[in-house]
């Protein structure tokens, strides 16, 4: 393996919606029914193609206007639903770096909402030598571009890459690109996985 590429949002960070928004709604059916059918994954989703979040809000607010004040939160807290690190995350990262294995990432992320997540998390990220962020690039994953456009733009082949994420559609389609690929469900099992291939 010539590089570990991660995914960051339920990978290297817990990452759920329900965070922001269980403070500030106290009836758990009323939540379940704001995250299932007003701020939707599929709405959220627009945001990591690079949609700006003025836009989806305006027309997200249009069709559930008495919900204005919930769904502009999203846009000025969105940083709040992203928790702490996974547990054990950070010292498999460490020990990558110190074993010199570049370490890069292929994120689904909004670029305005990245900008100050990237900030507040720097020590972490400090050790990745590239990070191709979906808003930025409009292009979000499972698309095959932007698993072609990381690897062109790390400088990896993708027999050499390891691509680390939550989701098996987007782990499906690292290996058509010809990438090898671990389905994450914990540290643990990455830590094997890794140690297996030599990588630590």
């Amino acid at each position: 393996m010539a590089a570990v590429i991660f995914d960051v949002g339920n990978v290297l960070y817990h990452w759920n919606p329900r965070v922001l928004y269980e403070r500030l709604i106290d009836d758990d059916r009323a939540l379940d029914a704001f995250l299932r059918d007003v701020v939707t994954p599929e709405w959220h989703f627009q945001h990591d193609q690079g949609r700006p979040f003025a836009e989806t809000s305006a027309e997200l607010i249009a069709r559930h206007p008495e919900h204005a004040g919930l769904i502009r939160l999203w846009g000025d807290k969105f940083i709040d639903s992203v928790g702490p690190t996974i547990e054990g995350m950070p010292d498999i990262v460490r020990e990558l770096d110190d074993s010199g294995v570049p370490l890069f990432a292929i994120t689904n992320f909004s670029d305005e909402f990245w900008v100050p997540f990237h900030k507040r998390e720097a020590a972490l990220f400090a050790p990745f030598r590239d990070i191709v962020v979906s808003g930025a690039e409009k292009l979000a994953k499972p698309d095959p571009a932007i698993y072609r456009l990381a690897l062109a733009r790390f400088g990896v082949e993708a027999a050499q890459a390891l691509f680390i994420d939550d989701r098996e559609d987007n782990i499906r389609a690292a290996q058509a690109e010809g990438m090898h690929g671990h389905l994450f469900r914990d540290a643990a099992t990455l830590r094997r996985e890794l140690t297996a291939l030599g990588v630590l």
